[in-house]
């Protein structure tokens, strides 16, 4: 991409000298018009400038969204091959070893968990597509936030600390409803939570609130990770942002998570914010006027 900006530079500076030289002849053949050649040359070349400022924006944008593709390709291509792997080695040992029930067992649910990874990633792809193409209803009905968001939590609920896994607390407000897409916001929830848990470190807990106040409904999702700088904060949500380089970042994603997430909430006239958590991580807020 530098030999076109090259190019691109070079084609600005020549005409503006040409317009220069052509502006310095005119007022050499014609003195007595001077004012005029400068003043209308001066606007040209405010005219000029701006729009080559403009042009310059627009291909900085279309090169970073390249850059976002490509790390997205890169990060799409790490998630699938990791639980593929995991499967295919579970089921060759399940085929090639004389294992217990209870082992099989166990093979069985670990495969299982990282199918229900690969279901996640592939439904947020398509929600996603969808939403960018203007193809999604967003069909809306009422239904139990309580019980979706009991229903995520206890999925994605792991509880065994010796293994290096997160532990979920949740505090879930009972018979909450409100209207709205009820796959999409699924979406949201488990977006939200697994984002949590993807940025935090071994057997740190990830707080999930749910309650009513004041005639509002309160999502929160709060993790004692990394944390999120203020200069990333408004840039999170736009699609395939991730901080880093997918060939240097450690935590897993494609970058469409937290992009679903807003839009699927703009489309539900639902807010979201994130804040700092105390002392470290990260505290994403729902409201559902």
């Amino acid at each position: 991409m530098k030999r076109p900006f090259i190019i691109f530079y070079a084609i600005i500076i020549y005409a503006i000298a040409e317009l220069i030289w052509w502006g310095y002849m005119l007022v050499r053949l014609q003195p007595q018009r001077t004012a005029m050649i400068l003043g209308e040359g001066s606007v040209f070349v405010l005219i000029f400038i701006v729009g080559a400022i403009s042009l310059h924006k627009s291909i900085e944008k279309e090169r970073k969204l390249q850059r976002q593709k490509k790390n997205f390709l890169l990060s799409v291509t790490h998630e699938l091959k990791s639980p593929l792997a995991s499967i295919k080695l579970l089921l060759q040992t399940i085929q090639k070893r004389e294992l217990t029930k209870q082992q099989i067992q166990d093979f069985i649910g670990k495969s299982l968990l990282d199918i229900e990874r690969l279901d996640d990633m592939v439904e947020n792809m398509l929600l996603a597509s969808k939403i960018d193409n203007h193809s999604y209803t967003f069909p809306k009905a009422k239904f139990s936030l309580s019980a979706l968001v009991d229903s995520v939590v206890n999925r994605l609920q792991l509880n065994k600390c010796d293994l290096n896994q997160q532990l979920i607390n949740a505090e879930i407000e009972p018979k909450i409803e409100i209207t709205g897409d009820k796959f999409a916001l699924t979406s949201v929830v488990t977006n939200l939570l697994e984002n949590a848990i993807k940025y935090s470190g071994p057997c740190e807990v990830v707080d999930v609130k749910l309650y009513s106040k004041d005639g509002k409904v309160f999502l929160e999702v709060a993790d004692h990770g990394i944390g999120i700088a203020d200069s990333e904060k408004t840039r999170i949500f736009d699609r395939f942002y991730r901080v880093g380089s997918e060939e240097t970042r450690n935590t897993k994603g494609t970058g469409l998570g937290l992009y679903i997430v807003k839009e699927v909430l703009d489309k539900h006239d639902a807010s979201i914010k994130v804040r700092d958590n105390d002392p470290s991580g990260s505290i994403f807020e729902v409201t559902f006027a």
